[in-house]
């Protein structure tokens, strides 16, 4: 996750930052074919995990870089955007593991509703901690966040994914490929949409000073979340996944917009007036 760290800062958007992502893609890219042909030429076992880390990492490094680069006022630095990825994936990642497994010791079942209510809370556990150090709580502080840490969490659990795929297949690297990819690609429209959405409410909430109206925003995002990744969870078929996505990916879109509509729409309210001209 450096490569996220070197894509976002403070201050205005600069070109580039605006374009850091294609070269965070390009060299995730490259770098990851570059592992895959000396795993193909030496069948050296100690190259599997570089490949698997570099193959879960390289897509949402990159779009939390895309994200970094647009034109909404933000001022998180980069280096806490890749702490939060990095320590907010981990915590999303063990205690959603600990909540899931009590889960089915207890009900003998892990109901996908069960799953995406842990997910979303363990997910959103970082973006909150961070929240009163922050100078500014403006919402997009919180989207980038929550998208970091979402992002975290989903290059950890393809990880958990792909080395599981790698001993049920008896080694094949076809198999792990192809999660990689599929789970990359769909990775934007899943825990970072999700985590991204909440995680800017909840902020919003925080820079209205928890007025109701504000908190009933938050609370609603988050059930939202929850309900989209128990579909997420309990589709079987392609038509369904792709639905999730659509409906995810673009409530993403839409708060970005309105993040930043409303950051234009402040910075044009505080703007002094011209002076006035008589005639």
């Amino acid at each position: 996750m450096t490569a996220i760290a070197a894509a976002a800062g403070t201050g205005g958007v600069t070109r580039a930052r605006r374009w850091a992502w294609l070269p965070t893609l390009v060299v995730g890219i490259a770098l990851f074919e570059l592992v895959r042909h000396a795993l193909i030429d030496t069948e050296n076992p100690n190259l599997v995990p570089t490949l698997i880390l570099i193959g879960a990492a390289v897509v949402p490094a990159t779009f939390v870089a895309f994200l970094a680069g647009r034109r909404f006022a933000h001022d998180i630095p980069g280096w806490l955007l890749a702490v939060t990825a990095l320590v907010g994936g981990v915590i999303g990642v063990v205690l959603a593991g600990i909540w899931e497994y009590h889960t089915l010791i207890t009900l003998g079942t892990t109901s996908m509703a069960a799953v995406g209510l842990a997910e979303e809370t363990a997910k959103l556990i970082f973006p909150a901690l961070v929240l009163p150090f922050v100078k500014h709580r403006r919402p997009a502080n919180g989207l980038l966040l929550g998208v970091a840490s979402g992002a975290g969490f989903a290059a950890l659990e393809t990880m958990g994914y792909a080395f599981v795929t790698l001993i049920q297949s008896g080694g094949s690297l076809a198999a792990v490929d192809g999660l990689l990819l599929l789970r990359g690609l769909l990775s934007p429209a899943g825990h970072m949409a999700w985590t991204g959405v909440t995680a800017a409410a909840l902020w919003y909430a925080a820079a209205r000073r928890w007025q109701a109206a504000a908190v009933l925003r938050f609370v609603t995002a988050f059930l939202v979340a929850v309900g989209l990744h128990a579909a997420w969870d309990s589709s079987g078929s392609t038509p369904g996944f792709v639905t999730v996505a659509v409906i995810s990916f673009g409530l993403l879109v839409l708060t970005t917009i309105r993040i930043s509509r409303e950051d234009r729409a402040t910075v044009a309210a505080r703007r002094p007036a011209g002076p006035s001209v008589d005639r």
